[in-house]
């Protein structure tokens, strides 16, 4: 839980702080802050995989706190894709920064479906899980398709 509250903590630090392209004192810090953002949430999203498609019993309060995490971190990985910082990573297609509304679309797609992992969490429904969670597999889906080169 101090975990969860420190990460809230964060974002709400980076919301405040100064415009993103003045956060980051170089290209790559920006680089390795979204992949950092971006890992942690993968790792916590698929402890969740995990338990909806029975590689792991499922837990009711492991899926609410790690639907918590994935959700708080969903929000922080947007910051990192600073202007400077295109052409560094080769996962992220030059298309970022072409189609940035559609980008944008695409991460508020994903802050929205992890609310509702969260949502589903707390039912302490497995079913109720498995189905935002596809769900939000399919937005993180959608954006890789679309702007991350394999």
């Amino acid at each position: 839980m101090k975990f969860i509250a420190s990460l809230a903590i964060a974002a709400a630090a980076c919301a405040v702080a100064a415009p993103a392209s003045a956060q980051f004192a170089k290209p790559e810090d920006a680089v390795k802050y979204r992949q950092s953002a971006l890992f942690v949430m993968s790792q916590h999203f698929g402890r969740i995989g995990a338990m909806v498609n029975g590689r792991a019993p499922y837990d009711a309060k492991s899926a609410l706190e790690n639907a918590e995490t994935v959700e708080n971190m969903s929000h922080l990985p947007w910051a990192g894709f600073v202007p400077a910082s295109e052409g560094i990573s080769q996962k992220a297609k030059a298309d970022i920064w072409k189609e940035q509304v559609k980008f944008k679309e695409h991460n508020e797609k994903l802050m929205g479906e992890t609310s509702k992992l969260v949502a589903a969490a707390k039912t302490n429904n497995l079913d109720n899980l498995k189905t935002a969670f596809g769900q939000t597999a399919a937005a993180c889906k959608a954006c890789h398709d679309n702007f991350r080169n394999n």
